[in-house]
This record gives structure tokens, C-alpha cells and sequence, in this order.
């Protein structure tokens, strides 16, 4: 029974998390799940490439630098609470 009141303390809590996630972290959890297969390292590896090419506009550069910080708090979220929050977040 405890284990029934501890998963529905996290579902609670992620659900708290994910109302609050800015419009940016709402459409990276999206393409974390639509275009990478759920995946953070391949969603960070593809942003990171494109970072490091050449040439490149720098507004551009700026919003690459911003995702992959809210990338770090996204998944950090995601690994101390064992959740995915595409199963979550609902893109409206």
C-alpha cells in the first residue's frame, strides 16, 4: 500500500513540475518524444552539432545554448523522480 501512495505522490508532484514548465521546456519535451525517439543524448547531440557548425546566426546560437540548459533541468527531473514527462506534458 505505501508503494501505491508513493506513486501517486510523484504523479502529484510531476504533474506540479509540468504545470509550471515554461512554453520552451513544454516544446522540448515534445520533440524529445516526436523527433528523438524520447531521447535526451540524441536530442543533446543533434543540438550541440548544429551549435558547432559554421556558419551559423548567432540568435540561433543563443536559443541552442538556452534549450540545452533547460535540456540539464528537464532531465534531471526526469532521473530523480523515474518519470518521462512526454507521458505528461500535452503540447496545446
Amino acid at each position: 500500500m505505501a508503494s501505491a501512495r508513493g506513486d501517486a505522490d510523484r504523479d502529484r508532484e510531476v504533474r506540479r513540475f509540468v504545470q509550471r514548465l515554461s512554453r520552451e521546456e513544454t516544446m522540448l519535451v515534445v520533440l524529445k518524444r516526436e523527433l528523438y525517439e524520447g531521447s535526451w543524448d540524441d536530442m543533446q547531440a543533434d543540438l550541440e552539432a548544429r551549435l558547432e557548425g559554421r556558419p551559423y546566426i548567432f540568435k540561433l546560437v543563443n536559443r541552442i545554448g538556452d534549450d540545452l540548459e533547460r535540456i540539464d533541468r528537464l532531465r534531471a527531473f526526469e532521473d530523480e523522480h523515474d518519470v518521462d514527462l512526454g507521458e505528461y506534458v500535452k503540447l496545446e
